[in-house]
């Protein structure tokens, strides 16, 4: 979590403005920029200080889309076509080797074991699936992806309903009692324990959960 808030959304916050100049007319992002202005335009009135939306030219277009996406980010909202902009921004830094995926130690070790013993590995996250596939691509570890079979992201449904856990489950062809999903969040847990799947709750260090609902974890090694 420390690099998705210290290092990942600071990045993007920083290069949205050049990002967006640079890109405005690119269908892609005219397409995302839509949807972000609709999102806007639906909370304004419960959040005046993002300001207006002004698109009398391209300029202003970018200055109101920053400033709304900079307000999203700040918030941590699991907004799809923010996390759909971040992720095309941060595809720019792992390009550049300004960005590198940090993961556990545990993780490549426990990957490599679990495909060793035939087993099939997703993941499922807020982030956008680009996001995911960049950080696990361009990680501290090498290229991951290798291990991953399957990625998921807010286009399934959200994190905390049983029913994108169903989905997920559909997708991958498989019971959803013969998957385990791991998260360090319980209200996720609490959603796909409730669609059937098993689960394991990831307490890393600095966690502050102290009566868990699920059973605990501290490492890939132990899965």
């Amino acid at each position: 979590m420390d690099f998705v808030y210290k290092t990942l959304f600071p990045f993007a916050a920083e290069r949205v403005e050049p990002y967006l100049r640079r890109h405005v007319t690119v269908p892609e992002v005219v397409s995302l920029l839509e949807d972000l202005r609709r999102a806007h335009a639906a909370e304004w009135t419960d959040h005046p200080a993002v300001g207006h939306w002004l698109r009398r030219t391209p300029e202003e277009e970018v200055v109101s889309a920053t400033k709304y996406v900079r307000h999203l980010i700040a918030q941590d909202r699991k907004v799809t076509p923010l996390k759909t902009l971040q992720g095309m921004i941060w595809e720019e830094g792992y390009g550049s080797g300004d960005l590198l995926g940090e993961v556990y130690e545990d993780v490549p070790r426990a990957f490599a074991r679990w495909r060793a013993d035939g087993k099939r590995i997703a993941i499922f996250s807020s982030g956008s699936i680009l996001a995911q596939k960049l950080l696990f691509g361009h990680s501290t570890a090498g290229d991951l992806t290798k291990y991953i079979e399957a990625y998921f992201d807010t286009t399934t449904g959200p994190k905390r309903e049983a029913k994108s856990y169903s989905a997920i489950a559909e997708a991958l062809g498989e019971r959803s009692s013969s998957v385990i999903f791991v998260s360090d969040v319980e209200a996720e847990l609490d959603a796909a324990k409730e669609a059937g799947m098993q689960t394991a709750l990831m307490i890393r260090p600095g966690a502050g959960v102290t009566n868990a609902r699920h059973g605990t974890i501290k490492s890939f090694d132990e899965l």
